[in-house]
């Protein structure tokens, strides 16, 4: 709910309830309110409802219902989410997020495909050579694989304690220019790359230079130029922005002096002194690795670095075309920081977004004793729908069932306002966890394997033939929902690989699974090309423990966010069962959630946009024969 605003609540009952005494408990930051109930109506049972205004202030409110009976009997009745239970004492409670009614995100990130591409492996173009000498004079020795296709390395060194990601491939700035076609034919919207920043190590999580892009990606220049290709062909590019902690090995700390600057590791007197948390000789670092020191987020002098006006770091990236950031570990930075480094980029460019790491519920995120406050519209504009993946590959790998999915998928778009809802990227893989292909093909949890045995971890071919049909309907239903589907750079090919660093192999270039390519990119441009898949209004719902649908629609010139748009619908049909399924889908079993009453036909020609198969319905009932392990992801002619 918007802060402020009228909400009501209304609470059915039965005729063996009808003379009860109602009464609502609402509270938010440990403020109650107790508010009598009235009978509304009196129709095969009570309806007892209250209107009230919503705090003012941003926040969460919860709510459940306590009813007495006259002869003295009392029960309570809540839920976390859809129906609830009565309960003999306090029952669960039903959240309302309150947030800012200015609250609004960029339409065009909303309606976008992301790509993300993990650069150093995505594709090699340039010539190293020079930028190999710099790393060495800095005294570092990066090891170079000439072999494309090969393994990323995962063991120390001979003769090294630990094994330490400074092993390249050499994709850079110039490769990822070079595949703009490839990426506009998936209808792309958004390209994503993990972090550019000069870093000793492959991953770039441990920031050398924030103004630098590291020499063995390419120049400033270059990437300056790959903004204005992308912008040319409809794309936008969103940087990874570490700014809990930087490299040891960097300009600001300069624990091993390979920079001139007074680093601050190395004297009080360093003007990064004050970035970082010293105690005595020691310091700070993050997740106690040595090599990544901690940063004071909230130090004056670090955050006028990052967003102090038009000379910090984020209006510097903006002047080479990027103003859209997704941050690292966002719940290690405090909100303060998040707030003000959102309100400054909203001040250069309106249109600008800010992402957030989270791995759970953004709504109810706590971290470090304080409930986050990303959701309630002057923090982020999204996340990476973290909950999203595991539920979808839960589902895919028979862990859930369709109503678990559901349950999970209704619980979000109740606790998320529509705009961050819309925005938020909904991902299957990622550069944190095991590719999406090898996950959906059984493979055994991650923590259960050695470095050793993940390297050598292969999908049989069953499993294989198996998880690639799972990823493709995981695809359709990415693609159907509402928010930002995100393509991890290789899926879409056929790539596997276990946790990091295996989760992160080179593009299979001249390899590609071109069938699952081809179809892929079928899902991806349909999402770019109808507006209902875009923008539409949503309805979803379990049909069985195997088969979810989702129903996306525009009409009389509408979306979900009042914009002009043509009428469009669009239907998803989830199988995820290893037999067929004959389906008989009646258009009222999809009437949950706001948008579940508003008028909509089934009538008419479907057409799958993976098979070109056509589908007739004559009425409000929709038939087909769904396959084992699959989904169809149908737009219905006009």
């Amino acid at each position: 709910m918007p802060a402020g605003q009228p909400l009501k609540i209304a609470l059915c009952v039965g005729q063996a309830l009808e003379n009860a005494s109602v009464t609502l408990r609402v509270w938010m930051d440990e403020q109650e309110t107790l508010l009598p109930m009235q009978v509304e109506r009196e129709e095969q049972g009570a309806l007892f409802c209250v209107t009230f205004n919503v705090t003012k202030t941003p926040g969460l409110m919860w709510y459940y219902f306590k009813l007495e009976l006259p002869d003295g009997t009392v029960c309570y009745y809540g839920g976390e989410s859809g129906e609830g239970r009565c309960c003999a004492s306090e029952p669960p409670a039903y959240q309302v997020t309150v947030y800012d009614p200015a609250f609004e995100t960029p339409r065009w990130f909303r309606e976008s495909v992301m790509y993300q591409i993990f650069p150093d492996r995505f594709c090699r173009a340039g010539d190293h050579t020079k930028a190999l000498e710099y790393h060495q004079s800095l005294g570092r020795s990066p090891r170079v694989h000439e072999d494309w296709g090969e393994l990323p390395q995962y063991l120390p060194e001979q003769g090294q304690p630990h094994y330490m990601p400074d092993d390249f491939f050499l994709g850079d700035i110039k490769g990822i220019a070079e595949k703009v076609d490839y990426l506009r034919s998936f209808g792309i919207g958004c390209v994503y790359l993990n972090p550019v920043f000069e870093s000793r190590s492959n991953h770039r999580y441990d920031t050398a230079d924030y103004r630098k892009v590291d020499p063995l990606l390419g120049t400033n220049e270059e990437f300056e130029a790959l903004c204005e290709t992308l912008k040319s062909n409809g794309m936008r590019l969103m940087l990874d922005g570490v700014f809990s902690h930087t490299g040891a090995d960097s300009l600001y700390f300069n624990k091993y002096g390979h920079y001139p600057s007074l680093g601050a590791y190395q004297s009080e007197k360093s003007p990064y002194r004050e970035w970082y948390r010293f105690d005595g000789g020691d310091y700070k670092s993050w997740w106690n690795f040595p090599e990544l020191p901690e940063v004071n987020e909230l130090s004056p002098e670090y955050m006028d670095f990052v967003m102090g006006g038009s000379n910090s770091l984020i209006d510097y990236w903006a002047k080479l075309g990027v103003s859209n950031w997704r941050l690292d570990v966002a719940d290690e930075l405090p909100d303060e920081f998040i707030m003000r480094m959102r309100a400054r980029l909203k001040e250069i460019d309106p249109e600008a977004v800010l992402l957030g790491e989270v791995w759970e519920d953004a709504s109810i995120k706590e971290a470090y004793g304080v409930r986050r406050q990303y959701v309630q519209g002057k923090a982020l504009d999204s996340v990476m729908n973290y909950p999203f993946q595991k539920g979808v590959l839960a589902y895919f790998r028979n862990e859930w069932d369709a109503y678990s999915l559901n349950d999970m998928l209704q619980t979000l778009r109740e606790r998320y306002p529509k705009p961050f809802y819309y925005s938020v990227m909904n991902l299957l893989s990622s550069h944190d966890v095991v590719r999406a292909i090898t996950a959906l093909g059984g493979a055994p949890d991650r923590d259960t394997l050695t470095r050793e045995q993940q390297a050598q971890y292969q999908l049989r071919p069953g499993q294989l033939q198996l998880a690639k049909a799972r990823f493709l309907a995981a695809t359709a239903l990415q693609m159907a929902l509402p928010g930002v589907p995100s393509i991890y750079y290789g899926d879409e090919a056929g790539l596997t690989g276990m946790a990091d660093p295996f989760n992160r192999g080179t593009y299979p270039w001249g390899h590609e699974d071109e069938e699952l390519l081809e179809n892929v990119r079928k899902l991806s441009l349909a999402r770019s090309q109808y507006s209902a898949l875009r923008a539409g209004f949503c309805t979803m719902a379990a049909l069985g423990p195997d088969v979810m649908a989702v129903l996306r629609f525009t009409f009389e010139g509408r979306d979900a966010f009042d914009f002009e748009a043509p009428e469009d619908m669009a239907l998803c049909l989830v199988n995820r069962s290893t037999l067929p399924v004959h389906l008989r889908l009646n258009k009222n079993e999809l009437n949950e959630g706001p948008d579940g009453e508003l008028p909509v036909d089934f009538a008419g020609n479907w057409v799958d946009v993976v098979s070109g198969r056509s589908y007739f319905c004559r009425e409000d009932i929709f038939e087909a024969v769904l396959p084992s392990c699959s989904a169809l992801l149908l737009i219905k002619e006009k």
